[in-house]
């Protein structure tokens, strides 16, 4: 009689029955571990160094770590920084002056290095500096920004890409046809597993293996798109709300509207949206745009962003994105100005590097009898009191400042009309024998 408190070994998942044994055997990174490409040089060059890998989850950071301890004979030893501290750093510290006494080197690597704290970081460095162990970083953050300097400096960055649906296709394949040789994938189906895994190896695993369950509990070997609508949940793809992916759709968003393109701005946005963004922080960065890229060449298309913001405001989601989504098609299209960007950009400029200079005489504010004696107002001239209620010839800067010309207004849109005016107003300057100096 089996002994039904006996202890079964639990069976290990699918992402860690199909991880590589070998560099050939990985998928994708082929601009890292192609023929000639630089990871493939530091495996056949006999020696290995400390690096950082940088890439979104699932597209092989732990898999290259580890056989980079495989490919070079060295001892592994795995931390992940949202767990350790200095009491588990020291612990490895320990762990590989062992291996090192028996002749035996490590590659020490930490995964999610950008948890660490700086003295964490720097805790490591006499460890990585005296060679005790050549260190392997995974990050999904930008190392620029999360890692320190003194590390950076010591680590080769390779950056990893998600996986092409190419390559995700080819991952179940492999599935397929060395363990879950029971199921049979349609076309469709391994189509919507694909779009579903999102460049994530692991995440596929997961949707592979979470199929497998279903099809057991419902008897069934062919697996359809129905079926996995019905088995599985399909949760958004990935997205990662602080992190590189997020700024880098930000950035995409806001150069698509810059650029007028109506509807690659409205695919950025709507990505966004599916992958869980903040439509409220959307909202404040489409009003960015709008001052910052249509500016007075459209003034209507600041009052189109507020009014979307405060729509969604009202409405909500999912009602309330359609507003999102009309006012970054009309800023896509509007016409284009950064002139009023960037000469308040100049203006903060100057100011910060000039000394404090006061306010010219006529300028000064004279609420009394006294400061009016000492001068405050005088000669001001009513601008509403003069011809085109335009004072001609009045200066209105600190006394010997050369006119800066900060403001150049572009041939397109409303500016068109403003540098007109202002084309006449300089006109009426000359006139009056009392032009400002050019800049």
């Amino acid at each position: 009689m089996a002994d039904l408190f006996a202890s079964a070994e639990p069976a290990a998942p699918l992402a860690e029955i199909l991880r590589p044994r070998t560099l050939d055997d990985v998928i994708g990174q082929t601009h890292l571990i192609g023929p000639g490409r630089p990871l493939r040089l530091a495996f056949e060059s006999g020696k290995p160094h400390s690096m950082i890998l940088w890439g979104p989850p699932g597209v092989g950071k732990t898999t290259l770590a580890r056989l980079t301890a495989r490919a070079f004979g060295y001892e592994f030893i795995a931390l992940s920084a949202v767990f350790a501290g200095v009491k588990e750093i020291r612990a490895s510290m320990e762990q590989a002056e062992h291996h090192l006494a028996l002749g035996r080197k490590t590659i020490l690597f930490v995964d999610e290095i950008h948890r660490f704290n700086k003295s964490q970081q720097d805790g490591l460095l006499p460890f990585v500096e005296s060679g005790l162990v050549t260190f392997i970083g995974a990050t999904t953050e930008n190392p620029s920004f999360e890692v320190n300097s003194a590390l950076l400096s010591r680590a080769q960055v390779y950056v990893l890409q998600s996986l092409s649906d190419g390559e995700l296709t080819q991952l179940v394949q492999r599935a397929c046809a060395r363990v879950l040789t029971h199921l049979v994938l349609d076309d469709a189906a391994v189509d919507t597993l694909v779009g579903y895994a999102d460049g994530d190896a692991r995440r596929m695993l997961n949707l592979l293996e979470q199929t497998d369950t279903a099809a057991r509990a419902a008897g069934a070997e062919r697996i359809d798109p129905a079926f996995l609508e019905r088995a599985l949940t399909l949760n958004a793809r990935r997205f990662d709300k602080g992190g590189d992916n997020f700024y880098d759709q930000i950035s995409a968003l806001h150069k698509s509207v810059r650029g007028s393109h109506p509807d690659a701005a409205l695919y950025w946005l709507t990505r966004m949206l599916d992958g869980g963004a903040d439509a409220k922080y959307l909202s404040r960065r489409i009003i960015r745009m709008a001052w910052e890229d249509i500016g007075l060449a459209d003034p209507r298309a600041m009052q189109m962003a507020n009014d979307a913001a405060a729509t969604f405001e009202r409405l909500g989601s999912p009602e309330g994105e359609l507003a999102l989504a009309q006012a970054v098609i009309y800023l896509a299209v509007a016409p284009k100005s950064n002139a009023g960007y960037m000469a308040y950009n100049a203006a903060k400029a100057f100011v910060r590097k000039d000394r404090s200079q006061g306010v010219p005489m006529h300028l000064r504010n004279a609420p009394t009898k006294l400061m009016e004696e000492l001068g405050h107002g005088k000669a001001y001239r009513y601008a509403h009191d003069e011809p085109q209620a335009y004072a001609a010839g009045a200066t209105y800067l600190p006394e010997g400042m050369v006119e800066p010309g900060w403001y150049q207004p572009v041939p397109r849109g409303l500016e068109l009309r403003i540098a007109d005016k202002l084309a006449q107003l300089r006109q009426l300057d000359e006139e009056a024998g009392k032009a400002p100096d050019a800049p």
